[in-house]
């Protein structure tokens, strides 16, 4: 007979492996991103694109989350959430494909945006099913991992495409990043299962109060400007070193520091932050250092130091800002504040790095997006204190009662 000590120990240990097969899935959509980055040059060369245009194709990953983020939460109303997610990952699979035997640039550019689908309902998703299976115990240190499982992906891309770029052909990354997220469906289709204890769901409440409103803008924006400058730095980060005479798997390999270091310390932030508080004083010393790292990298020389200081520092703060979001709204009306608050995400995320090739095209140097990373770190700290302000206000009585 099973004793409730020991249930209890196999439910802990559920939960854990079903966040490990969810990290191992979630990486697969920062590898299969990371494909243009890494093979940028030579996809120019082939499609004859500028540095907007190869901006633009970095930013159409992004870009169904602009029309998809809203509605997404009513898709768990048709199908479960394994279904959804890998279905989702499904989709990032052929989106891959797609790109991979492109031979025109408007063939390229629908598979973004078919990989982008697939990415934006596997994000809104793995964070509901986490939530769910850690709520109310560890879930700052899950949704941390969770989190870092992106950059993780984005790191193994930045090596690995390179690679494949190098010694094979620019079409090699994305076949091997549909292959990751092809075993990521699979994985998630056969092994996912949801909590046996959730709550029954009684109904969504889609009207938000003007304060949340107010609220979930600042937070929604504030992650997508913080991720765009983390993209500007993966994505222009490696031409600034190759203009001091480096190769580009060298470049690509120091730029790819700060991702590898910024797994360990995203998750140690959320630690630290939990248990000691001091939220904002974290927040405003990630984000200057991370702005200070952009500036750094222009110095000969300071690659590396740049690179170590943008991930230990600079991206640690990660999980406080993703935090604001479900801080901004209260619990009946958040599925609804989700979808305001990643479609503003994408929004943001879509345009940054067409806006980032465009200063380069003009100026004829990659330092000029190293300012605009540097900037965007920065507008972190007004949005994040208007986040405080707005939050600090008591409610209006007759809006309490109301709501």
């Amino acid at each position: 007979m099973t004793t409730p000590s020991e249930t209890m120990r196999t439910r802990i240990a559920l939960r854990w492996r079903i966040l490990a097969l969810l990290v191992f899935a979630r990486a697969s959509l920062g590898v299969q991103f990371q494909t243009v980055g890494s093979a940028g040059n030579e996809i120019a060369e082939v499609f004859a694109f500028d540095n907007a245009q190869l901006g633009l194709m970095i930013g159409l990953f992004m870009a169904p989350g602009l029309f998809l983020a809203l509605p997404a939460g009513a898709f768990a109303r048709f199908a479960s959430d394994r279904v959804l997610s890998a279905a989702g990952l499904a989709a990032l699979a052929v989106g891959g494909l797609i790109s991979a035997f492109a031979t025109l640039p408007e063939a390229l550019g629908l598979g973004r945006i078919v990989a982008g689908a697939g990415f934006l309902v596997v994000t809104l998703y793995f964070t509901k099913m986490v939530a769910e299976w850690f709520a109310g115990r560890e879930i700052a240190t899950a949704m941390s991992l969770l989190v870092m499982s992106w950059p993780l992906g984005i790191a193994i891309g930045q090596v690995g495409h390179t690679w494949l770029v190098t010694v094979f052909d620019w079409r090699l990354p994305f076949l091997m990043a549909s292959t990751w997220c092809a075993l990521a469906a699979i994985g998630v289709w056969a092994l996912y299962r949801p909590p046996h204890d959730l709550p029954p769901v009684t109904g969504r409440n889609l009207r938000l109060m003007p304060r949340e409103s107010a609220m979930i803008c600042c937070a929604g924006i504030a992650w997508g400007v913080f991720n765009a400058g983390y993209i500007t730095w993966l994505s222009f980060g490696p031409a600034v070193l190759e203009a001091r005479g480096m190769t580009l798997l060298a470049a690509a390999s120091i730029i790819s520091v700060a991702s590898w270091v910024m797994i360990f310390s995203g998750a140690a932030c959320g630690q630290i932050v939990d248990r000691f508080g001091r939220r904002d004083t974290v927040l405003v010393a990630g984000m200057l250092a991370g702005a200070a790292a952009f500036l750094l990298l222009q110095v000969p020389g300071a690659g590396l130091g740049a690179s170590l200081l943008f991930g230990i520092i600079g991206m640690a703060p990660a999980g406080v800002i993703m935090a604001l979001s479900g801080q901004a709204v209260a619990p009946e009306r958040r599925a609804f504040g989700m979808g305001v608050f990643f479609t503003l995400y994408q929004a943001v995320m879509a345009v940054s790095p067409t806006v980032a090739g465009w200063l380069v095209d003009r100026t004829g140097t990659p330092n000029t997006a190293m300012l605009f990373g540097a900037g965007l770190f920065a507008l972190v700290i007004p949005l994040a204190f208007t986040f405080r302000m707005l939050r600090a206000r008591p409610i209006p009585t007759v809006l309490r009662e109301s709501a």
